[in-house]
């Protein structure tokens, strides 16, 4: 899961960063911030993993910002001027989103950070409703789509999140969960039984499609 906070003036631009990492289940965008140096006091004591960053506001601007900072996280600009991009990518800066951007050319961004990364996260954050669930990764046993959302299967409950499964492959470990059907990834670490077209898994039965049955004897 990627932690990140949105840095700019506009309350505007800031509801388009908003609704786009809405979108994306391994992106947890804890805060936005109007005042840059809200924003500092809150890195004093919190840990992200990204920033959305404008260039242009008022008292200190985003380069000034940066430069500002000991520790310095993965940062993303976002800007209406394209005359900053030398210095940004001189900065370290993992990408430059020139405004107005789409949510396709935002999801290019966050994946650079991820790659960039190449680790998995422990735990990740499922959307349900208005709020964020925390889900120890270790703790899944399966995941299952059921229409618009996915069912997540733990030993004492299950969680339903609205995402896609293509989303879930993306922000699971492909070494330890694989996907077994269409509609259903698994962790192999929990398997106990494995059949010509199911899978045992403590009490439940999890179908088990040809096309994936000869990739996943293959993986063991």
């Amino acid at each position: 899961m990627i932690r990140a906070i949105a840095i700019d003036d506009e309350p505007i631009a800031l509801q388009v960063i908003e609704r786009h990492a809405d979108k994306i289940p391994y992106l947890h965008l804890v805060r936005s911030f109007t005042n840059a140096f809200e924003a500092i006091d809150f890195l004093r004591n919190e840990r992200v993993d990204l920033i959305f960053l404008d260039i242009q506001m008022p008292d200190i601007s985003g380069l000034e910002f940066l430069n500002s900072l000991s520790v310095k996280p993965p940062i993303v600009f976002t800007t209406a001027y394209s005359q900053y991009a030398v210095e940004s990518y001189e900065q370290g800066a993992i990408d430059y989103l020139l405004k107005p951007f789409d949510f396709g050319r935002f999801l290019k961004a966050v994946n650079r950070v991820a790659e960039q990364g190449q680790q998995h996260e422990t735990y990740i954050f499922l959307k349900t409703g208005f709020d964020y669930v925390r889900l120890e990764v270790r703790q899944i046993l399966y995941a299952k789509a059921e229409g618009n959302y996915v069912k997540f299967i733990t030993a004492e409950k299950s969680i339903m999140s609205r995402m896609k499964m293509k989303e879930v492959e993306a922000a699971l470990d492909p070494g330890t969960f694989i996907k077994v059907h269409r509609s259903y990834i698994v962790n192999r670490t929990v398997i106990d039984k494995i059949e010509k077209h199911q899978i045992h898994i403590q009490q439940d039965l999890i179908p088990i499609s040809q096309t994936y049955y000869e990739q996943l004897i293959t993986q063991l």
